[in-house]
């Protein structure tokens, strides 16, 4: 356990000091809107609903958190509100899959929307995007139109 932590630690520092991203760093693409969270949690599921696929999840992560905050010690407001909706593609799924079979990893796709309580009147929708290559680029395409398209972009 201590030679592995080690030899993970050893390899992010090499990547640091020659500028490379962390192994393990997840790229995240979002779009900032002033349109109001609730506007644009209603167009993110629309955004999916019009294209034929099916919201299988809404999660409701920021009632989460701030119910939880006090059972884990915490008493830092992060979101007004955040949301996040799981679902999947059987085009772009089976097309990821058929490139590569183990991207069935990357299924379901999930985009998220919040209004930081720092900064109220600042929304935001994003995804994380799955890894270039092997028919996931496609998928990254489809996330990120309906990503821009629940911001206005």
């Amino acid at each position: 356990m201590k030679f592995a932590f080690s030899a993970a630690l050893g390899l992010a520092m090499i990547a640091a000091a020659w500028g490379m991203p962390a192994l393990a760093q997840d790229q995240v693409t979002n779009y900032t809107t002033t349109s109001a969270f609730a506007d644009v949690a209603a167009d993110l599921e629309d955004a999916i609903v019009n294209r034929g696929y099916v919201v299988d999840y809404r999660g409701l992560i920021g009632d989460m958190l701030k119910r939880t905050a006090a059972d884990v010690g915490s008493s830092v407001p992060l979101y007004k509100d955040a949301e996040f909706f799981q679902f999947c593609s059987a085009v772009a799924s089976r097309a990821a899959m058929e490139a590569d079979i183990e991207n069935i990893a990357f299924c379901p796709y999930v985009l998220f929307v919040y209004e930081p309580e720092a900064a109220p009147g600042s929304v935001t929708v994003g995804f994380r995007r799955l890894p270039d290559g092997s028919g996931r680029d496609e998928v990254n395409v489809l996330l990120d139109e309906i990503a821009r398209e629940a911001a206005g972009q």
